[in-house]
């Protein structure tokens, strides 16, 4: 196929075009090199540069301070679910969890398996198989324990469509972020974290590769008797190179900070990310009922957009025409049903547009 379709897809997700063809331009050869990037050893100093320039742009997107260590680790965010207690709840052994959604709850999953998890909020209705989120807890519901090793949470719920629009406060217990679906989408204050992981597919990179951001005094935490790839301490002096690291990955990533820095940083990024999620929200809430978002108004997720129709059947049909009509990846997740529209940085504002005329054509013949 010559032409790209809209890809909604909540991850793997869509990539700038930009370097996409950047990556397939120089994908046989990188250019005075004469192979690869998949072949090139990760002990080569085209790969050093590679791996320093990919940590570098993140360190100037984020203003990430000295500090903190940056890991490229591999295993995805859910291996973090396990990482996280191992290494940072000794010696307390007791952490807290703020629940809302599925990733949050295989996170609280895994950390129950080292310590006690103390679950300072949760935002879960219905019974059964038929549970879900719609908001994100107000500051007055958590319960905290100022004792504790650290505070975890989800940021953006890309099943659910709701996010986090300022950190949960604290105090002075360790904050710990899985960024996996949001990371990149706005500037934030590192300081303000422990730790923040994310998983690349999203929004930063493809498949397979995890982004670790650490505060160097936690890495203290992390005890000699841990299995030794299971230990922060590793990766950090090692500077994630203890074993071979996900080296394409790395590349791309290295390639969307480029591209982010080029085109105005996180600030332009999140004004642009904003918009889209604007024209979206706003088409579904000038539908008179036709379109029902999922999420409460003041928890909406600004990458993941969910929404139902009147029927399961009305909404099967808008997935089947917009499939036709070039609109991939739609259809909700299995557990939520309705649809998802994922809108991350790479994905443009003509789609967005285009998918919001569509949705009016579509409700005019079926309203």
């Amino acid at each position: 196929m010559e032409k790209r379709i809209y890809n909604f897809s909540a991850g793997p997700a869509i990539l700038p075009e930009e370097v996409l063809l950047e990556a397939q331009k120089d994908l046989f050869a990188l250019p005075g090199v004469g192979m690869s990037i998949l072949e090139i050893s990760h002990r080569s100093k085209t790969y050093d540069a590679i791996h320093a320039e990919a940590k570098e742009g993140l360190k100037k997107l984020l203003d990430i301070p000295d500090d903190y260590q940056i890991l490229f680790l591999q295993g995805g965010a859910s291996l973090q679910f396990s990482m996280v207690p191992l290494n940072l709840m000794p010696p307390k052994n007791k952490a807290d969890y703020i629940s809302t959604g599925s990733w949050s709850k295989k996170a609280i999953k895994e950390a129950k398996r080292v310590g006690t998890v103390n679950v300072a909020a949760t935002t879960e209705e219905g019974e059964g198989d038929k549970k879900f989120f719609k908001r994100i807890p107000k500051q007055s519901e958590l319960k905290l324990d100022a004792d504790a090793a650290y505070v975890h949470f989800t940021s953006n719920n890309t099943i659910f469509g709701t996010q986090f629009h300022t950190e949960p406060e604290v105090g002075n217990v360790p904050l710990i972020c899985d960024a996996s679906s949001d990371i990149l989408h706005k500037k934030i204050d590192v300081r303000k974290y422990g730790m923040i992981y994310a998983g690349a597919q999203k929004n930063m990179g493809p498949a397979g590769i995890t982004l670790v951001i650490i505060r160097k005094d936690l890495l203290e935490r992390s005890q000699d008797s841990l299995h030794t790839m299971l230990n922060y301490k590793t990766h950090a002096e090692n500077d994630s190179l203890y074993n071979t690291p996900t080296t394409f990955a790395i590349y791309i990533i290295m390639l969307v900070t480029r591209w982010l820095l080029k085109n105005g940083g996180l600030n332009k990024m999140y004004e642009i990310n904003k918009h889209k999620a604007d024209l979206l929200y706003k088409c579904i809430d000038e539908s008179n009922g036709f379109y029902k978002g999922h999420a409460e108004k003041d928890s909406r997720s600004l990458m993941n957009i969910t929404f139902n129709l009147a029927t399961p059947e009305l909404e099967k049909k808008l997935i089947d025409e917009a499939t036709k009509a070039g609109f991939n990846g739609l259809k909700g997740h299995r557990s939520v049903g309705g649809l998802r529209a994922s809108i991350y940085n790479a994905f443009p504002t003509k789609g967005v547009e285009d998918l919001v005329a569509f949705m009016k054509d579509f409700q005019r013949k079926n309203g």
